[in-house]
């Protein structure tokens, strides 16, 4: 059997489509990039928010027609959407033959009429970069944000514990990660349930002693309440532990906090932005904000722009407010116009682009590390990353006479040049 797995949406996503594919490989299925060499092809979906889900839809009915057409024997739809609308689906989809759950991989592998095999690997998908590779913490949420379905379809937050994260961790390193990025719904609260308190940096401190002094640990979605001065001296202070923290804060004034279900102290949040900086003034910090929030003032979202000019954070993700179905968040009242939203986010950004940009030129003259992604031999150009830039999310840094190099490599470059997202470099010493 050959198939093809489609899988969407984020990081967490594709672990999970990576465990269900050493689940498949175990069981004799041959893994194919393409949908047109398949046999079989399932979608690994995305519920989180409308437009995910109309991604997640759109993918199902593509492949509903190559069935159609004879061109798939069978196909199959996966996770988060058959979470938040299984029954549904099926209702509305009968010629789909495999359905399962988020985390029911065993359940897929027996509905395309295989036996599981007992403890598999994980594997890769066809695309993944085999120098950058995710860890996922654990799964669930206890955070409860009013506008958020992730409780709804993934449930509490379950930790997997430290001894087994430490060995998945070693056979990614063994597998040729170079860089490993943890990634939860929320990494501060990682061990709660298992521990009875977090356990964030012992996690940490075992994996800088386990894995190769080579390899990266990257840390992704950390809860802002639950950062202090101690974690971020930590993380400074373990050079394997890149000085990257990606801190959702979702907006800072109180008021708009509290109709979040997020902690309402504006204080705190500025002050661990500030001391990031004052710790490593070249610290890259990350955040994602949301405009338009039910409520939302001008002066409200005026104090988010503050907040930013103050921070002087070097990325910034930001999303017009969504009502999701079956959200406190969607029966909030002050709906705030979708014009002005647009607004809101269009000024916001313009902001952080000046930002973002004067960031960027602090790097001009300086040595960096870059991990190699990617090699375009028509300029001699090699694309890569450093400290400063997580997977599909940040800009990149483009070595002039970069050709020679492989990717995944890891090497020294001076950057030469800045733009708003991109640094440009070249091989130092040359």
């Amino acid at each position: 059997m050959k198939l093809c797995i489609v899988s969407l949406g984020c990081s967490k996503n594709t672990v999970d489509s990576e465990n269900l594919i050493g689940l498949l490989e175990a069981s004799g299925v041959e893994i194919v990039s393409d949908v047109g060499d398949a046999d079989v092809a399932l979608v690994n979906t995305c519920g989180f928010i409308q437009p995910a889900v109309e991604e997640s839809v759109s993918a199902i009915l593509d492949l509903e027609l190559l069935k159609e057409q004879g061109k798939l024997k069978k196909i199959g739809v996966v996770g988060c959407l058959v979470n938040r609308y299984g029954n549904e689906l099926k209702k509305e989809l009968p010629s789909v033959d495999v359905w399962a759950r988020a985390e029911e991989w065993g359940l897929a592998v027996r509905s395309l009429g295989l036996i599981p095999a007992a403890g598999p690997a994980r594997g890769m998908l066809p695309e993944t970069k085999p120098w950058t590779r995710y860890l996922k913490v654990g799964e669930g949420c206890d955070t409860f944000c009013s506008y958020c379905t992730i409780p709804s379809i993934r449930g509490r937050a379950r930790s997997i514990g430290i001894p087994e994260l430490s060995s998945m961790a070693l056979d990614l390193a063994e597998k040729g990660a170079r860089e490993i990025c943890l990634v939860g719904q929320d990494l501060t609260i990682y061990g709660r349930d298992l521990y009875g308190e977090p356990r964030l940096r012992e996690l940490l401190s075992e994996l800088d002693r386990q894995l190769p002094k080579d390899v990266w640990i990257r840390l992704l979605y950390l809860h802002p309440s639950r950062i202090d001065e101690p974690f971020i001296d930590f993380v400074a202070g373990h050079r394997r532990i890149l000085s990257y923290l990606d801190i959702p804060i979702q907006h800072v004034d109180p008021e708009v906090l509290r109709r979040m279900n997020r902690p309402d102290d504006e204080k705190h949040i500025r002050r661990i932005f500030s001391y990031a900086r004052k710790a490593d003034p070249l610290f890259a910090l990350r955040t994602t904000i949301m405009v338009g929030f039910p409520g939302e003032t001008e002066s409200q979202f005026l104090k988010v722009l503050d907040f930013l000019e103050q921070a002087m954070i070097d990325r910034v993700g930001a999303f017009i407010f969504s009502p999701e179905e079956g959200t406190p968040a969607a029966d909030l009242p002050g709906r705030v116009p979708y014009e002005i939203g647009e607004d809101r986010y269009r000024r916001l950004m313009e902001l952080q682009s000046e930002i973002s940009l004067e960031r960027q030129n602090l790097f001009v003259g300086k040595k960096l590390s870059v991990l190699i992604d990617e090699i375009d031999e028509e300029d001699c150009t090699a694309w890569g990353r450093s400290f400063r830039e997580a997977p599909d999310v940040d800009g990149l840094i483009a070595v002039s006479g970069g050709s020679a190099l492989k990717e995944g490599q890891l090497l020294e470059v001076r950057v030469v040049d800045a733009a708003e997202h991109d640094l440009f470099a070249e091989i130092a010493g040359e």
